[in-house]
């Protein structure tokens, strides 16, 4: 007996974004249906993996995430060139050094730092503040300048500093980052704020904000998924890609840093810690992830094998 199988119909898509520049230029987005529904419309471009740089080196990251980037952690031209090794497709470069509460580095310092990562390495750069709104926009407004031209993804604006980020974006032609706490009417917001300065929507990938696995991420979950949905049935304020920095979430999980003898019970931590960035990657995949900031090469690897499998034609 044959079976019809059931599809939606949908009115619209999600927008296209490209970064990067020559022959590692990617793009995201551009997608008719919801994820991996290849039977209900076309999924163009397979979401994309980013594995963090810090412009100085992280104290409180544990010792398995430090171990891949052994020698390098001191000097982010070296660790970039070993995450493009480990098979990030992008590189993200968090400017932590600005932050007040560590050295307080320049903007201009910080510009100096990107413009040396962009010259050794040539995927597409992801550049993040320190999470000072102010310092931030300060920040953002010298690297996009000195890395002008080169397509880079750039944030993280927000409701009180956008203005700068989002004139920086257009001048040097670079995207941004549009961040809002996990309410989908402020993420709109924000869009349509950036948009009134006339940035183009596929120069805009949302922020939700997100959480790990056991820690928020079904709230998270749905939100990504109502945005998509919204995208779908034309809302051209939600149709932007979605960003998901799953790697600074997953690893404050007190599973992805628990010892063996602690809570043996749990699992082997070297697995465990990784998997919890894995199955948090996949699970936001699966309500409309794009981009993904990742910390640990080895979620490279089995992400990108899940990546391929749900990227088939038929895998459904």
């Amino acid at each position: 007996m044959a079976v019809t199988i059931a599809k939606e119909k949908w009115t619209s898509k999600v927008g296209e974004m490209e970064l990067g520049t020559g022959a590692k230029a990617i793009k995201v987005g551009g997608e008719t249906s919801l994820p991996f529904l290849h039977f209900e419309g076309e999924i163009p471009n397979r979401p994309v993996m980013a594995l963090e740089v810090w412009d100085m080196e992280p104290t409180e990251w544990p010792d398995i995430l430090k171990k891949p980037f052994d020698g390098v952690l001191a000097d982010p031209v070296a660790w970039a060139k070993k995450n493009v090794e480990y098979g990030a497709d992008l590189i993200a470069i968090r400017f932590m050094s600005a932050h007040p509460d560590f050295k307080d580095a320049s903007p201009e310092e910080c510009a100096a730092t990107a413009k040396a990562v962009a010259d050794a390495v040539d995927v597409p750069l992801v550049l993040i503040g320190c999470g000072i709104e102010e310092k931030d926009a300060a920040v953002m407004e010298k690297v996009g300048e000195a890395l002008s031209g080169k397509q880079c993804l750039i944030g993280c604006a927000t409701e009180k500093n956008y203005k700068t980020i989002t004139a920086a974006a257009m001048v040097n032609g670079h995207s941004v980052i549009a961040s809002s706490p996990l309410d989908i009417n402020l993420a709109k917001q924000l869009n349509i704020l950036m948009t009134e300065m006339n940035l183009p929507t596929n120069r805009i990938a949302i922020d939700p904000l997100v959480g790990a696995l056991g820690y928020g991420i079904e709230y998270a979950y749905s939100i990504m998924e109502r945005a998509r949905m919204g995208a779908l049935m034309g809302d051209k304020m939600l149709a932007m890609p979605v960003i998901c920095f799953v790697g600074q979430e997953a690893w404050k999980a007190k599973e992805a840093k628990s010892p063996d003898e602690e809570t043996p019970e749990w699992g082997a931590l070297d697995k465990r810690a990784i998997l919890w960035e894995v199955v948090t990657t996949t699970s936001f995949a699966l309500a409309g992830g794009s981009i993904f900031i990742l910390r640990h090469p080895e979620t490279i690897k089995h992400v990108n094998a899940h990546f391929a499998k749900v990227m088939e034609s038929n895998a459904y």
